[in-house]
């Protein structure tokens, strides 16, 4: 008797389970998407969600509103995402200029070819400024690469971190503030020569 009745809860759960992957994946999928560039991320947190709601309703957790917990979860796994997300090298990185022209940041530098100095100069510019931005607290960095680095806004930031956009904001602003503070040496130093 106990086990039929186990086993008619499990199947009950499984079916709930399915129901709710069925009417929400087309809609958590867009939601992902639209915050993670990399498709094989985005279904790859797509599937961590689903697998999270399994192993919820196998230890039995209540989920009262299970689309908002789904997307609640989706948030967090994006928000996981970009803090696992290393920072990019910044001889790797580019910006565009007034012509919508990419220039990478070694562009922006003395050029290697310019003779021995231009190439200490140029090197120890880009050392230095990869070290000052590592410096940063983990959340300032997040915000100072993703805003001057990949270009986000600060409005797609909040929305995938559940920040506000003043916080992002005060936290690119500290940021910017260490990296002229930790960097006007140098810049002084070449400017002297």
């Amino acid at each position: 008797m106990k086990a039929a009745s186990l086993e008619r809860m499990a199947l009950e759960q499984d079916q709930r389970i399915s129901e709710a992957v069925k009417r929400e994946q087309s809609r958590l999928r867009n939601f992902i998407r639209r915050r993670v560039p990399d498709p094989r991320a985005a279904e790859d947190i797509l599937q961590d969600v689903f697998y999270e709601l399994v192993e919820a309703n196998r230890l039995l957790m209540p989920i009262e509103h299970v689309t908002g917990w789904l997307f609640r979860v989706a948030r967090n796994r994006i928000a996981d995402l970009f803090r696992k997300k290393k920072p990019e090298s910044f001889s790797d990185t580019a910006v565009a200029d007034e012509d919508g022209e990419l220039l990478r940041f070694e562009d922006l530098l003395p050029s290697p070819d310019a003779g021995p100095e231009a190439f200490y100069a140029r090197n120890v510019l880009l050392d230095e400024l990869e070290l000052a931005v590592g410096e940063l607290p983990q959340e300032q960095r997040e915000v100072f690469v993703a805003h001057e680095l990949e270009g986000r806004s600060f409005k797609e930031m909040a929305a995938v971190t559940g920040l506000s956009v003043n916080t992002l904001l005060s936290r690119k602003r500290y940021a910017v503030l260490h990296l002229r503070g930790r960097l006007q040496s140098i810049y002084d130093e070449f400017t002297k020569a």
